[in-house]
């Protein structure tokens, strides 16, 4: 006999004397609950200063900063999808207190009231946590990863071809020069040869005027009068567009036209998957305890030249440097060494050798420069076979971020005898070898650090600490491409991100 099926009562318009409110149908543990709490008790008098008196009533912006981060702690990045949930999501109503402000207001907050503003947010935020024990603000942990602007992946501007543009305007400009004093010799005998080392639009609009000039009377063929209108029609106008360029460029390689703020860089997870060329932003952060303690974004594709720049903003931040950092390999140069040393960091920041220097390879390869012995008393190198490589001169040279390096040379005397000479190196003279004494000595340093007690407990830290964020931010959280454009906007939008991301986990712990 078949059992009667028994349903759970369902009225939809079913009356209640005692409706329950949106507080009453939140968890007690939910994330959005910490969110409220932790934004009602910050201090958020620099972004009041943002609003205007007069004319009609705007929304709090301690609600709208609420939505933003909640927002963004969910994975909703979209200012329309933000207006749907206020209208539909409890925890939105809850959190607006039933207030509905439209796509355009959200956005407009974001963007505009927040710029400047932000930073003093998440510190506080930050600060909360390490009072409250949750981490430690003088040990951290430091790693960047590229995130995809919202750009143009195809409209782009290269500072090479600016350059071979340029290149190729001089080249025509001089033959056209000579062709004009080849038919126009006593026109242009007073005239000073030209220089166009410096190509600009005044030497261009010089040189046209002056050919122009030159070769009035002169039967041209039409070939060589087509050349030059093409000239006088195009390139002072090119040449200015290259110099707008250039300004935007500021040393970069590359940028945007759709955000000139972006640049393209290599990326791990393109949409193509074949590592092409995209749009981007070199993100970086600092950890502790996997709780973001600071980010900056940066146009370089690589890690070194940020991190200087990076831990200035902690120290402006917070108002000092961190104790310890650890990094990985990508910032081990020696600029970035010899700042720790003088800012007193104890940075355990491996060097782009410290892996190749410890196989057995590396090791026994006496004719490698690092296994040469050197004596700093008599300022004297050994080479493979016992001679002495005495000192030839020591030179300067810059870095592309302007740093001076010391590089001294070394050279024996006798290597064309030397029967090991074929293994030792392969040019016909004798060997030079060039040595950075002052980075030597760091990368000792830096060896003796990471490899004691302490650094190798750093070391297996930071993979736990700073890594998993990012992985967080890619994977959990869907966030591999800005919504925003511009260098402010995307610093605002992962400022909010970074809020996002320790509010949420804080509420994981307070669980």
């Amino acid at each position: 006999m078949k059992k009667r099926v028994v349903f759970k009562p369902y009225i939809q318009n079913q009356a209640s004397a005692f409706p329950p409110t949106f507080d009453e149908m939140i968890q007690a543990n939910h994330p959005v609950r910490v969110v409220n709490t932790v934004i009602e008790g910050l201090n958020l008098d620099s972004l009041l200063v943002n609003y205007k008196g007069g004319g009609t009533s705007s929304y709090h912006p301690k609600m709208l900063l609420k939505v933003l981060v909640y927002s963004y702690l969910i994975n909703i990045y979209s200012s329309r999808k933000m207006e749907a949930a206020l209208q539909e999501n409890i925890h939105f109503m809850w959190l607006s207190g039933m207030n509905t402000p439209d796509h355009n207001t959200l956005n407009r907050f974001r963007t505009d009231k927040l710029q400047g503003v932000l930073e003093q947010v998440f510190t506080q935020v930050v600060i909360m946590l390490h009072e409250q024990g949750l981490l430690n603000l003088k040990q951290t942990y430091t790693d960047g990863t590229k995130i995809e602007a919202h750009a143009n992946r195809y409209t782009f501007v290269w500072g090479k071809s600016i350059k071979s543009s340029k290149e190729r305007i001089e080249r025509q400009l001089q033959e056209l020069w000579s062709y004009a004093q080849s038919i126009a010799k006593e026109e242009l005998s007073d005239t000073a040869p030209l220089v166009f080392e410096q190509i600009d639009p005044t030497v261009v609009e010089d040189t046209i005027a002056k050919i122009d000039t030159a070769i009035a009377d002169k039967p041209v063929p039409p070939k060589v009068k087509q050349k030059i209108n093409y000239v006088k029609k195009n390139f002072v106008d090119k040449l200015k567009k290259y110099e707008e360029q250039e300004q935007i460029l500021k040393g970069r390689n590359s940028y945007s036209k759709t955000d000139p703020d972006a640049t393209f860089m290599r990326m791990k997870d393109d949409h193509m998957r074949n590592s092409q060329l995209k749009p981007g932003y070199n993100c970086q952060i600092s950890s502790s305890n996997q709780f973001i303690v600071n980010y900056s974004l940066h146009h370089q594709a690589v890690d070194y030249p940020t991190y200087i720049e990076h831990m200035h903003q902690y120290q402006k931040w917070y108002g000092f440097m961190p104790e310890v950092n650890t990094t990985d390999a990508g910032y081990g140069s020696e600029e970035n060494l010899l700042f720790c040393k003088q800012e007193g960091i104890t940075a355990f920041m491996k060097y782009n050798s410290f892996y190749t220097e410890q196989t057995k390879k590396h090791k026994q390869n006496r004719f490698l420069q690092a296994n040469l012995h050197y004596d700093p008393e008599t300022d004297i190198l050994t080479c493979p076979v016992g001679k002495p490589m005495y000192n030839i001169g020591t030179r300067a040279k810059r870095t592309t971020s302007g740093f001076k390096q010391y590089i001294t040379e070394y050279q024996p005397e006798g290597c064309a005898s030397c029967p090991l000479k074929d293994n030792c190196f392969k040019a016909k003279s004798d060997r030079i070898v060039s040595m950075n004494h002052r980075l030597n000595n760091l990368k000792n340093e830096a060896r003796n650090r990471l490899h004691s007690e302490e650094g190798i407990k750093h070391r297996r830290q930071r993979s736990i600490d700073v890594e998993p964020i990012f992985g967080n931010l890619k994977q959990n959280k869907k966030f591999k491409r800005f919504n925003l454009r511009g260098k402010s906007g995307t610093n605002i939008e992962f400022g909010l991100l970074a809020i996002a991301h320790n509010l949420k986990k804080m509420a994981k712990i307070s669980n």
